[in-house]
């Protein structure tokens, strides 16, 4: 997170314009009845929208709205409670802690995710057909193929479907209707490991520990940090 940006936005907004109790009733109230009030409430609903983005983001989503709207209130009636330099300090100092505690809450969850990965890995190397290679990739042979085996520097022809270990699906080719195409040294280390063991022609089951994949960091919203993934893969052709 940058510190400094979300503080400027925070501080921004407390020098924007307010309300209080009542005048919030009223604008609860009001009539878009010419174009300027459309506008003039598209304004305000998409500054609305990213102050609640970047205050989530900063961990500040539970401040008091009655004092940040009087905060706002006083800068433009160019009056303050506390000085410019006091709130810059308070601000950041809380900001700061806010980060650490969503830093703490972030790492307790990909610790979680790692374990519950790790033992869904230990019992699923038990199980028939599944085997193991020696940098922990996890393969199950659904159909063998009878044609060449890629090299990673060969372009493939893929259909697939992945899923976290809970069973969520997080991307299909077969569900957008077209196979992928891509070099085999340009996807996740797992996936560049296990087509260079499949003939074309041939569908497997592939089990990616976190390692394999997209680590701690994970992929956006989808996959959290350190997620063991599942991997239907279909290898139909090498393009080039």
């Amino acid at each position: 997170m940058n510190i400094k940006l979300s503080l400027i936005t925070v501080l921004a907004v407390l020098l924007s314009a307010c309300t209080n109790q009542a005048t919030g009733q009223k604008e609860r109230n009001v009539k878009l009845a010419t174009t300027l009030d459309s506008v003039s409430y598209g304004v305000g609903s998409d500054v609305g929208h990213n102050l609640q983005m970047n205050l989530q983001q900063a961990g500040l989503d539970s401040l008091n709205l009655d004092a940040l709207f009087a905060g706002m209130r006083d800068a433009m009636d160019s009056t303050e409670r506390i000085s410019s330099e006091k709130v810059k300090e308070v601000v950041q100092a809380y900001m700061m802690e806010a980060q650490k505690t969503m830093m703490a809450k972030q790492q307790a969850e990909a610790d979680v995710v790692r374990q519950e990965g790790a033992a869904f890995l230990a019992e699923n190397a038990k199980k028939t057909g599944v085997n193991t290679t020696a940098s922990g990739l996890q393969y199950e042979v659904l159909q063998m193929g009878k044609g060449p085996k890629p090299t990673a520097e060969q372009t493939v022809k893929v259909n697939y479907k992945g899923t976290l270990i809970n069973g969520k699906q997080f991307d299909s080719s077969y569900d957008r209707g077209q196979p992928a195409e891509f070099p085999v040294n340009a996807v996740i280390p797992g996936w560049t490991e296990a087509l260079q063991l499949m003939p074309v022609g041939s569908r497997w089951k592939l089990y990616i520990p976190s390692e394999l994949a997209y680590g701690e960091h994970g992929a956006g919203a989808d996959i959290p940090g350190n997620s063991t993934l599942i991997f239907e893969v279909e290898l139909l052709d090498i393009v080039k």
